[in-house]
């Protein structure tokens, strides 16, 4: 019964991801996005960590993507950036001194990147130095000491997962585009028999 009562309760944060406004959110990001554009990923920890997942998703899916790691972009990972490239940056707090220092770095580049911020609580920083901010709500996690990131990611996961899908979408991506990127592998195969 416990673990039911778990997974209700991630179910029931999903469940309150506002969609409309994360809609908007989308469609902002596709407007930034230029032929010459990446999509540069960032985050800290486990915020981190979905965010390296979003950006492989997306360079398998006909968007190039590259994870920067906040901490590295100070030791000149930075490098990676380039003008015409959109960041799409995760952090649950909203408060991750890793993630407001690459901002600030990015804004000191001088090549008005879109910063695109996902995040469980915003705040007058991300709402001042970002093009736009995606608030999913304040979550509680499932961890029973309420520390681990687990609900939170599980909403970042999943929101990630809605701006894959509707990029493939809004680029037609067919499976034969899919296999140029997928030649081993089980869904190499199977996308090389469509």
């Amino acid at each position: 019964m416990l673990l039911k009562s778990l997974l209700k309760q991630e179910i029931s944060a999903i469940s309150r991801i506002p969609i409309e406004r994360l809609e908007e959110f989308i469609a902002s990001i596709k407007r930034s996005l230029e032929p010459e554009s990446k999509i540069v990923t960032s985050g800290m920890g486990k915020a981190g960590q979905i965010s390296h997942t979003l950006a492989t998703t997306l360079s398998s899916t006909g968007t190039p993507s590259i994870f920067l790691h906040p901490s590295e972009a100070q030791h000149g990972d930075l490098g990676i950036i380039q003008p015409k490239d959109v960041l799409i940056l995760f952090t649950n707090s909203g408060k991750t001194r890793e993630i407001q220092e690459l901002i600030s770095l990015v804004h000191e580049l001088e090549y008005q990147n879109p910063i695109f911020v996902i995040t469980g609580e915003s705040n007058p920083y991300l709402n001042l130095k970002c093009s736009d901010v995606f608030e999913f709500g304040k979550v509680e996690e499932i961890c029973p000491l309420g520390l681990t990131p687990t609900t939170s990611t599980t909403c970042m996961s999943v929101i990630s997962d809605l701006i894959v899908v509707d990029l493939m979408r809004s680029k037609n991506f067919t499976t034969c585009e899919y296999y140029k990127r997928h030649h081993g592998g089980y869904l190499g195969e199977k996308s090389k028999d469509n």
